[in-house]
């Protein structure tokens, strides 16, 4: 218990969705010797890495205030629902927090602190399909920066304490589309599908309990 109020005394001073944006400090291009598109090969795939690796939040005016977490988990098509330029604050239950394993964007790196960390939210604590689930992501990049402000966002302590919280998340939109094919608003019916839509909050900039 000692520990689950301590973690969360460095996320409880921020009141509104939108005071949880911090104001970060960009990151130098490289990464503890990691590109800011990785190690992609192809010149889509290092776009998509640069989305992912960005290190500056999103300012009022680029947060969407129609993306919520109902309108994101909307079963349809949603390829071109929202947009990469678009800040969002969404709010809703951690079902999971899990590491995300070697990837590209992160050079195939295997080790936590260089690994991004995936929460699984849902509008509904019993929501425990993955089909109802939105991904956000909290990357190796911001995880230093926030490191360095004197806040734990490693992947183990975010597991420890967000699961079962409802909570507030800030970030950049971001459309994967490398699991496109495994979520159920782009591949309907697909006994693999293990989330809801292949949007997105990555990477996460700002994190909250909320009420």
């Amino acid at each position: 218990m000692r520990l689950l109020v301590f973690a969360f005394s460095f996320l409880c001073h921020i009141s509104t969705p939108l005071s949880v944006v911090e104001v970060l400090h960009q990151s130098p291009q490289d990464f503890d010797g990691c590109s800011i598109d990785g190690d992609a090969q192809t010149a889509s795939l290092k776009t998509l890495n640069e989305l992912k690796n960005r290190t500056t939040p999103p300012t009022r005016s680029q947060i969407d205030s129609a993306i919520t977490l109902e309108a994101v988990l909307a079963p349809g098509n949603d390829v071109a629902r929202w947009k990469s330029s678009q800040g969002a604050v969404v709010t809703g239950y951690v079902i999971n927090v899990k590491p995300g394993g070697p990837e590209t964007v992160n050079c195939h790196a295997k080790d936590l602190p260089h690994t991004d960390t995936h929460i699984e939210i849902a509008l509904k604590l019993g929501d425990s399909e993955g089909i109802k689930h939105m991904i956000v992501e909290v990357t190796p990049r911001v995880r230093a920066i926030m490191a360095a402000k004197g806040k734990n966002w490693s992947t183990p302590n975010l597991h420890a304490i967000l699961i079962g919280k409802k909570i507030t998340v800030v970030g950049w939109m971001m459309l994967d589309k490398e699991h496109c094919n495994a979520s159920e608003n782009t591949n309907p019916g697909n006994p693999k599908n293990w989330r809801a839509t292949c949007w997105e909050i990555h990477p996460v900039t700002g994190l909250a309990p909320a009420p």
